[in-house]
């Protein structure tokens, strides 16, 4: 069997990695909401900064998750008119979309950038954790998405439809 690319097991790499830190996140949601539960109900003592955690956690899991586990074949896409349009059509509805999605985070993010420095000034209820470092995932999840479809526009630009870099993916859609 030949030695997969190197650029691939990186990105199998990196996506287990990706994958561990989603789970973890998850681990935190669901023991902090345990904690809840049990000061609230055994002790009848609620506790504030569970809610806190599980928002903060909630929050970076959504965007960790999209920008960096998520894969393309398996997000949910509405592919009535792709499918029912031809090989060259495909990629060109491809470019078309890449472009768009790469615009438009690239246009948002001076803003989103001085908004999420703008909340330094806020903290969390009970944690006191800066806003700005909360809301910091939102600029790598912009970052990371220009540069998934930065990497798919090279590869539609060029006719071809992008491979996985997983190793698996759905040749019927671009």
């Amino acid at each position: 069997m030949p030695e997969p690319h190197p650029l691939r097991t990186l990105a199998r790499r990196a996506h287990r990695f990706a994958e561990a830190v989603a789970a973890l996140l998850l681990a935190v949601i669901f023991v902090g909401f345990l904690i809840q539960i049990v000061f609230r109900y055994a002790f009848n003592f609620p506790v504030g900064w569970t809610s806190d955690l599980a928002v903060a956690a909630w929050l970076w899991l959504v965007l960790w998750g999209a920008a960096f586990v998520l894969k393309d074949e398996d997000e949910i896409r509405l592919d009535l008119l792709s499918s029912a349009v031809g090989r060259r059509a495909r990629i060109g509805m491809g470019i078309v979309g890449a472009l768009a999605i790469v615009v438009l985070f690239a246009m948002s993010l001076p803003a989103a950038y001085d908004y999420v420095s703008f909340m330094k000034v806020e903290r969390s209820s009970y944690l006191k954790v800066r806003f700005d470092w909360m809301y910091s995932i939102y600029i790598l999840f912009a970052v990371a998405i220009i540069a998934r479809y930065l990497w798919k526009l090279a590869f539609l630009l060029r006719g071809r439809e992008p491979p996985s870099l997983y190793g698996t993916q759905d040749r019927s859609a671009p």
